[in-house]
This record gives structure tokens, sequence and C-alpha cells, in this order.
């Protein structure tokens, strides 16, 4: 089993963290938008072979795209959740800044700091419920990208293939950054909540 060790926390007191924000992604293209830009890149890579009748190649072509847009929402699910994790951790740097108690725990080095992880790993430790959303992957899609990039931006290959290992790779090349100290937060000495917002009550 894998050695985890503990920061310890003088005292014996709980803290309150920042409600953690699940926010969606400004400005997304709707449904219909995204399956026709899908459309346009089935087109310009000639993804489908012309080898049957123009019902069946139509056919294909869209199911194709279908099948791109769903790689491609997922995709900016995933990112969506890593920028509002992102800035969570934003949040409780504050938070342990105003904290006598918590403000030796962080190394005061520009921001991320690849100890931030273990916000990550608090998260995983408290059971917070991310329907069909790896964290991990998630966060590593935000260090990758500042803003979820468009669909026609991206290939194929990378929504068929390469999404989750470049997200993968980016998340564990910043974690492993960490000093080799104990760095994990305990889960019974924090809580906070977790609100999804919904598109309405950004407007």
């Amino acid at each position: 089993m894998t050695d985890r060790r503990y920061i310890e926390i003088p005292g014996d007191a709980s803290h309150e963290l920042p409600p953690l924000l699940i926010h969606g992604v400004p400005d997304e293209p709707g449904r219909d938008e995204v399956v026709d830009r899908a459309a346009a890149l089935v087109e310009a890579e000639d993804l489908i072979a012309a080898d049957a009748g123009a019902a069946d190649f139509e056919q294909r072509k869209f199911d194709l795209a279908l099948q791109l847009a769903g790689l491609y929402r997922s995709l900016v699910d995933h990112w969506a959740w890593g920028d509002s994790v992102v800035e969570w951790i934003r949040q409780c740097e504050i938070t342990f800044q105003a904290n006598a108690a918590l403000r030796p725990l962080l190394h005061p080095d520009v921001w991320p700091h690849a100890g931030r992880s273990s916000f990550v790993e608090l998260l995983a430790d408290k059971a917070v419920s991310t329907p069909g959303i790896g964290v991990e992957q998630a966060v590593g899609l935000r260090l990758t990208f500042r803003q979820p990039p468009p669909i026609d931006s991206l290939s194929d290959q990378f929504l068929f293939f390469l999404r989750a290992s470049v997200a993968d790779s980016a998340y564990r090349a910043w974690a492993h950054l960490a000093q080799d100290t104990p760095s994990l937060l305990p889960p019974d000495r924090f809580f906070f909540q977790v609100h999804r917002i919904t598109r309405e009550e950004t407007n």
C-alpha cells in the first residue's frame, strides 16, 4: 500500500475551507453548433472513406460527428471542473494565509506550486461526488489549456485517443514536482461545501 503521510496540524480544531463552486464554461457553444463543427472536422480530415452509397456515407459522417461532439463535450466538462478546482485552490490559499495555524503549511513559492496537489488529494479523501469526472484529469486539462480549446482546433486523434493521456501526464508532472515531505491534508481536519453553479445563476 502507498505510504500516505499527512501534514501535522497543531491542535485538534477543524478548519472550514471556502466552498468549491463548480461552474460551466461561459459562452460555450450549444450542442447543434458543436455537432456542426465536428461534422466540418470529419469532412476536413476525410475521416470516412467514400466506399458506400451516398445515404450510408452521409449517415456514417453524421454518426462520427456525434461521437466527436460527445468527446468534446466531455473534454469541456472536465476542463470546467479543473478550472473550478484551480480557483478553489486559490481561495484555499487565501484561507491558509489568514489562519496562523495553517499559514506555515504552504510553501511560499509562486503559484501553482506542485504541493498544491494536496488539495486535489483532499477532494478524493473527502469522497467528493464528481459524476463522470476524473478530477486529476480535469486539473491536468486546466493546467494544459488556459481556456477550453474550440473543437475545430483539435485533431480527431486527440479527441479519440490522446486527451486522457495528455491530461494524466500534465497532472502527474505537476504533482510530482512537490518536495519529498509529508504534504497531504488530513481529511478529518477540514470541511467545505460543494455547489454547482448553473448558467442562470451566473447571469
